[in-house]
């Protein structure tokens, strides 16, 4: 495996690439006595991709802490969209763009991926400094989600941030308290959500760009949700009044 490849463990995430991106996958790893290897097989050849079986110590070895399921792919490295082609498609795709403010854990951005792939018509950005890439882990905890979310890498959020300004696109803030209450709001779409970092949410310069603030309410005040957490809850929120709005089926 050379530096270009990544490797994708568990049935879910192989599935939903084999279903949506077949040509990405480089080689099929499948451990002796795998239940439902016949599926993946099956698969492999009309895509002509090759398969390898392996012993079950070797593919404990591989897969370490990774919860490989029986099954792992080497993949293509991630294809990240340019930034301008995704803004491009916020009107005609109904896309609602996720800028992540400094968001570190791969299990996270993970879990992230996970719930905008279920939901569609969403779509991130992240800086590419100080935040977590689209790593093996952040496949793993995806599930396949990375497959429906595409993601753009800029190298200053505040500009990216400004520029989807420009388009009309309202930006709207994650904070803990003080925020409009989420079940209150009306969005005004195109929106896009700023989420901040785990520990010290948003920076105050990417706060300065928001143009309201929104708040999950909460009976525990002392008590906050993660930002993968916040994340699902804010994505249902706009999904449900995308639906109704009649802006997607």
């Amino acid at each position: 495996m050379n530096h270009s490849n990544m490797r994708l463990f568990g049935k879910n995430p192989v599935t939903e690439r084999l279903r949506t991106n077949p040509h990405s996958i480089r080689t099929i790893y499948i451990e002796n006595g795998f239940t439902g290897a016949g599926y993946f097989y099956k698969k492999a050849k009309q895509w002509d991709i090759p398969v390898q079986p392996v012993l079950k110590t070797k593919m404990q070895k591989i897969s370490r802490n990774a919860n490989a399921q029986g099954i792992f792919a080497v993949v293509d490295d991630y294809d990240y969209i340019d930034f301008n082609e995704l803004l491009e498609s916020v009107r005609p795709k109904k896309r609602t763009l996720v800028f992540l403010d400094n968001v570190q854990d791969p299990q996270n951005l993970g879990a992230i991926l996970r719930t905008l792939g279920c939901f569609g018509h969403f779509a991130l950005v992240i800086p590419s400094h100080k935040s977590v890439s689209v790593t093996e882990t952040v496949l793993r905890i995806a599930s396949g989600g990375e497959n429906y979310v595409p993601i753009a890498v800029v190298s200053n959020l505040r500009n990216a941030i400004k520029k989807a300004k420009e388009q009309d696109i309202q930006m709207v803030g994650s904070v803990i308290q003080g925020g409009e209450k989420l079940t209150d709001m009306d969005f005004d779409f195109p929106v896009a959500v700023i989420l901040g970092s785990e520990e010290k949410g948003l920076r105050d310069v990417i706060a300065k760009e928001v143009d309201i603030n929104i708040t999950i309410p909460m009976y525990m005040d002392r008590m906050s949700f993660n930002v993968a957490h916040a994340a699902s809850i804010i994505a249902y929120e706009i999904t449900r009044q995308k639906i109704e709005k009649k802006l997607i089926k």
